[in-house]
């Protein structure tokens, strides 16, 4: 027993002794690493070409012993004492800057293994309020692109760096930008920000190493981080992609490797994201969001609560919700109903405690969604071949009944030749729905506010649209109308405004289903078992034709008002169902707010419980009741005229 204690006294000491040991390794740090970037712009080919640079150089390698000296006695500090010395010898007879960068980068190295220190994020970090951090700590010394032309840094001797500089900009890993911003750098005018919270230092670090990697280069460097599994590897975590120096990755070319800094300086989430397959990392971001938001909603900012919240869901769980959807629909209801419960909790400023509770079971079902997604037995081939059939089927019916009312329509006023336009509609579509497949897999990952704000605008378009021609047909419901109108419109062509009105509409429908259809199939596509899918979707596709083909044939035999009857309400039911739809997509994107209700979730219906959803849908259900009886009025009217 006291053997024990003495170990773990002994053990309890060490750790103090090195955690007061890491501040002064740090700065130690930070002067190799000045060292190595800067040494080539104070000697160049044995020539000391400013000899206020080559000062700079002694007196920082000088400075390095000194430290290392001083550090507290560790196993490994003899021999950094040492490589110091031969640093400092090098830096002394001029060597080259191959020479001196080497051995600065490989002491500084060394130091961080006898001298541990973090070396990366505890979680991804949020840029969005880092520009005002360097407005407010760095521009007044920096400028304000960076360019070090600040107005306070005129007279300064060292001048403040040009973040701009490229050649310069290569030779630091943003984990060195990081040091500095924390702790500052001795002989400069640079002081360090110990009091901005780690997570702001991270920010304002990758902020900082964005100027020398401009933003038009970003759309390169993404296609490279997701065509190129070798860059993947290369960086598989946070702490590699804050280490690395831009100019080693991979083995790339200059220009490639400047267009990937482009991208990853800001998008660092985007390597969280390749971790697990994607789906793993996803879910640690989407947490890491949720925690976030709770610990804003606790100091009481509450919008960035919201923002954090929004987040988790758009940006960590949003695009893995088509595969849960195949795997388990039941989950997926219960983690949305959780993220809205959060959000409207949030919005109307709940109780500390309530939040947390809601955020904690909301990140219980995240768990569950880890474990369903990363069910091998849920992805047989039989479960592929379903999922494909039965998405299909779902997404396509809604589509199929509206543009077969349309031809059926038009076949029963025997105006086929406006025919072509509804065809032209939705056959652009599925050229287009084609498109955004190859987009969404090969190209670029289309983001989740960018799929619901899509999907609920087009929905909304067509739900305004179908209310309007659900009234004009119910009006031609009655016999003597239609013959009216038979006698008035259809004796001459139809006019061309009309026919691309047929046009819009059947596109905006089927597109809205292929978008959302794409978004599922590449998540089953993603899974393998590729027979499967492609079995699924051509079930799927005869089942479809068959009905169209019952559909058509049976149309044909309704008179003409049981047939705009039918065809009225059919398009009144699919006009409530876009609106809610349109509605609760437009939630989940953040453009709307979420008011949550006390009643059931009937998606088939496109009925969620938010008051802002159902009252647009009461709305909507009014208008085509009011437009109905104002045709039945009409119809009696006319009636009773003879």
């Amino acid at each position: 027993m006291h053997a024990l204690r003495r170990l773990s006294l002994a053990l309890l000491l060490l750790t103090a002794f090195i955690a007061s040991a890491n501040p002064q390794a740090q700065q130690v740090w930070q002067l190799l690493d000045y060292i190595a970037v800067d040494y080539p712009e104070a000697v160049q080919d044995g020539v000391v070409v400013s000899e206020l640079e080559y000062d700079e150089m002694q007196e920082f390698s000088a400075s390095v012993s000194e430290r290392l000296a001083q550090l507290p006695e560790a196993s490994g500090r003899t021999g950094l004492i040492a490589q110091a010395g031969l640093l400092q010898a090098a830096i002394d007879d001029k060597a080259s800057a191959a020479d001196v960068g080497r051995q600065a980068r490989g002491l500084a190295e060394a130091l961080l293994q006898v001298y541990p220190v973090p070396r990366g994020p505890r979680q991804v970090p949020d840029l969005g309020g880092a520009a005002a951090l360097y407005r407010d700590h760095c521009a007044s010394c920096h400028g304000a692109q960076g360019a070090g032309d600040g107005p306070a840094g005129v007279a300064l001797e060292p001048a403040p760096i040009d973040f701009t500089d490229v050649e310069r900009a290569r030779q630091r890993s943003v984990f060195a930008l990081q040091q500095v911003i924390e702790n500052g750098l001795d002989g400069t005018a640079m002081a360090g920000y110990p009091q901005l919270s780690e997570h702001d230092r991270w920010a304002l670090a990758f902020h900082i190493g964005q100027f020398a990697f401009p933003e038009d280069q970003a759309g390169r460097g993404r296609a490279l981080w997701e065509q190129r599994a070798d860059v993947r590897a290369a960086l598989p975590d946070l702490d590699a992609l804050v280490q690395v120096l831009p100019v080693d990755i991979a083995g790339l070319e200059e220009a490639d490797a400047d267009a990937l800094n482009a991208w990853l300086r800001r998008q660092p989430g985007a390597v969280a994201a390749s971790v697990g397959g994607g789906n793993d990392g996803l879910l640690d971001l989407a947490k890491t969001r949720l925690r976030e938001g709770v610990e804003a909603y606790a100091d009481g900012d509450y919008k960035r609560a919201r923002d954090k919240v929004l987040s988790a869901y758009l940006d960590g769980f949003e695009p893995i919700e088509p595969l849960l959807a195949i795997r388990d629909s039941g989950l997926l209801v219960e983690v949305e109903g959780a993220m809205q419960q959060l959000r409207s909790s949030i919005g109307a400023l709940a109780p500390q405690a309530e939040v947390e509770a809601q955020a904690e079971q909301l990140s219980a079902l995240l768990d569950r969604t880890r474990m369903v997604i990363n069910d091998q037995t849920r992805g047989s081939a039989g479960a592929a071949f379903v999922g494909a059939l039965t998405i299909l089927l779902r997404e396509g019916l809604e589509a199929l009944l509206l543009v077969i009312a349309m031809i059926a329509f038009l076949r029963k006023a025997e105006r086929t030749d406006a025919m072509p336009y509804v065809h032209a509609g939705w056959v652009g579509a599925l050229i287009a729905g084609g498109a955004t497949w190859l987009v969404a897999t090969r190209l670029v990952e289309i983001s989740g506010s960018s799929r619901e704000v899509t999907e609920g605008i087009a929905a909304l378009i067509a739900a305004a649209v179908l209310v309007s021609v659900g009234i004009w047909m119910h009006g031609k419901s009655q016999a003597d109308a239609w013959q009216r109108y038979i006698r008035e419109k259809l004796s001459g062509a139809l006019s061309r405004g009309s026919a691309w009105f047929l046009f819009l509409l059947a596109f905006l429908i089927v597109y809205r289903e292929a978008f959302e259809t794409v978004l599922f199939y590449a998540a089953l596509w993603s899974q393998g078992n590729h027979a499967a899918v492609l079995a699924g979707a051509a079930t799927a596709v005869v089942a479809l034709a068959a009905i169209a083909w019952a559909m058509l044939r049976y149309s044909r035999r309704l008179p003409f008002g049981k047939f705009f009857a039918a065809s009225s309400v059919l398009l009144a039911v699919l006009a409530v169902v876009l609106a809610g739809k349109g509605v609760a997509a437009l939630q989940e994107a953040g453009w709307l707010p979420v008011s949550l209700l006390s009643m059931p979730r009937i998606e088939l219906l496109g009925v969620y419980p938010t008051l802002q959803g159902v009252v647009v849908q009461i709305v909507v259900l009014l208008v085509l009741l009011a437009g109905f009886g104002w045709n039945a009025r009409n119809a009696r009217v006319v009636t009773a005229a003879g």
